[in-house]
């Protein structure tokens, strides 16, 4: 294992702080918050370049609000400058971590996503059908994850590989400047939802689990997407048996629990319900839930548009990000069911 021991330097540099606020300001150049803190750009990073220097930087407070994607979730927001100490956070901690994730973890990694984590459980779930004539899937989800990550077991996790208290000082301030409604007086839980950090953080932490399960029990079929993660298999009890070892080891390791009502073993043959779509052994179909959304949405965006609140250019960007969706299942209909209604909804007062 490579041990990182002076990286807390390259985390505040000036160099670093500019990318990340090139990163960072990528589509917010709009928000009024953004525009503030970039009317004094320099003053601005120096300052925080020094505060972090000094270790004299402290965490502002989030702002918390709601969204419906598909299921409504509380997010977290930073101020412009504690997001910017995130991205640098990122860039620096993702080359280090990265490649020592599983393969088959899709989640918040560069050349990964959800599209890719549906092709690659089909491709997976074909093998096994072809090999053996059967096959079952393991789907697991667990309950309450960003809320109930474990602060003390997260820092000790990194602390195996950075082994500079600078920046185990820096990072522990970031994981400190959020707790959840499951902290107790004895251990101090959760990571924010939309926080850039938090996404490499619930990797690294996620990553154990994936290690068990990789090397520990020796599962061959795995595809993990944040807390949602499946294993392929041709036996039905041998998954069963795997469900017990895994539930052990997150409970005892990472004080963390299976949602009671979302965790089965089923036959292929019944369709596989994960990110978004259905996979079956001859298509791979959109969920009926995902295509409700798109269609509630893009009507949105239309209404949007003819109210003179978005431009064209941004309601195609729209119509073409959900084209994209629909062409990894096997949706003709349903797409040109899409063009049609996006016609009618312009044409029509």
């Amino acid at each position: 294992m490579k041990i990182y021991k002076d990286i807390f330097k390259d985390i505040i540099s000036m160099e670093n702080l500019l990318l990340a606020w090139d990163e960072f300001k990528k589509g917010k150049r709009e928000k009024l918050d953004v525009q503030e803190f970039e009317l004094h750009l320099e003053d601005n990073l120096f300052a925080l370049h020094q505060e972090l220097k000094s270790k004299r930087y402290k965490h502002g407070q989030y702002v918390g609000f709601y969204i419906n994607d598909p299921k409504r979730r509380h997010i977290h927001k930073a101020t412009v400058r504690d997001r910017i100490v995130h991205h640098a956070i990122h860039r620096k901690l993702y080359p280090i971590f990265n490649p020592t994730f599983v393969y088959t973890s899709y989640s918040s990694r560069k050349e990964k996503g959800t599209h890719r984590a549906v092709i690659k459980l089909d491709k997976m779930l074909k093998a096994v059908y072809q090999t053996y004539g059967k096959c079952f899937v393991l789907k697991c989800d667990i309950k309450k994850f960003f809320p109930t990550i474990d602060h003390k077991i997260l820092m000790n996790i990194i602390a195996k590989r950075i082994k500079d208290k600078n920046a185990l000082w820096l990072i522990k301030k970031i994981v400190k400047s959020f707790e959840s409604e499951f902290t107790t007086k004895r251990n101090k839980k959760g990571t924010p939802i939309g926080n850039l950090a938090s996404q490499i953080l619930v990797n690294v932490y996620m990553n154990e689990m994936d290690q068990f399960i990789k090397d520990r029990l020796k599962a061959k079929y795995y595809v993990r997407y944040a807390d949602d993660f499946i294993i392929v298999h041709h036996n039905q009890d041998y998954l069963s048996d795997l469900k017990n070892q895994i539930e052990v080891f997150l409970k005892k390791e990472l004080k963390l629990s299976f949602h009671p009502d979302k965790v089965t073993i089923r036959k292929y043959q019944q369709g596989i319900d994960f990110l978004g779509y259905v996979i079956l052994p001859k298509a791979i179909v959109l969920r009926t839930k995902t295509k409700q959304r798109i269609f509630k949405k893009l009507r949105q965006r239309v209404k949007e548009y003819k109210r003179g609140k978005i431009d064209e250019k941004t309601l195609m960007q729209s119509f073409n990000s959900y084209l994209g969706v629909l062409s990894h299942a096997n949706s003709y209909k349903l797409e040109q069911e899409l063009r049609h209604k996006m016609w009618e909804w312009l044409k029509n007062p």
